[in-house]
């Protein structure tokens, strides 16, 4: 199966080094907003094709080359548009930080601590023009620890589990040569708006 990886930091270079030699996963380029991003360097020392994003907001078609199966996002916050999907065989995935369709947003684990959350957790999702309402692929779950806040939580609990998650999906994914997705269900959905100090 042949993937595109939009992504950045400490959880794309993760979700990379576990997919590159991923049985049934070619990696035919890695997407960026930031040229000075560690995803860039460790793309290159594997002789993968990098791309920069024209507008560090969206990633579209012609960022995408031909002949993709899979987009998978690793810690993007770029809109990926319609004519990018288009030329994805089964569209595309990424990793949201709460159990959608609650927390639907940027500051989804601030918001699961600010709203007393005793369980967090992960959901890949498909990819499509809404923030975080596309049909849920898998979902995992942790605990919130009391005390915790959004930093420690993200980094004890929902980054790792986010970069297994998302490993363990593509594989599966690969291996079935399709993508199987539940609706989310709306009624039970909330909002996650960046938290102004």
């Amino acid at each position: 199966m042949n993937i595109v990886l939009v992504g950045s930091k400490h959880f794309g270079t993760e979700v990379l080094s576990k997919l590159i030699d991923a049985p049934s996963v070619t990696i035919c380029a890695v997407v960026v907003s930031d040229v000075e991003d560690r995803l860039v360097a460790m793309a290159q020392q594997h002789g993968l094709s990098v791309r920069v994003q024209d507008n560090p907001k969206a990633v579209g078609g012609h960022e995408v080359p031909e002949g993709i199966d899979l987009i998978v996002t690793a810690y993007s916050h770029a809109l990926i548009t319609n004519d990018a999907l288009a030329k994805a065989r089964l569209g595309g995935i990424g990793y949201h930080p709460s159990l959608l369709p609650r927390h639907r947003g940027r500051a989804a684990v601030e918001w699961t601590v600010k709203a007393g959350d005793a369980i967090a957790g992960g959901t890949i999702y498909q990819l499509n023009d809404k923030w975080d309402a596309g049909a849920i692929v898998a979902q995992d779950w942790c605990f919130v620890l009391p005390g915790e806040d959004a930093g420690s939580l993200w980094r004890r609990a929902l980054s790792p589990l986010g970069i297994s998650l998302l490993s363990q999906t593509v594989i599966h994914i690969a291996q079935e040569g399709r993508v199987q997705a539940v609706a989310q269900q709306e009624e039970f959905a909330t909002k996650a708006p960046v938290i102004s100090a």
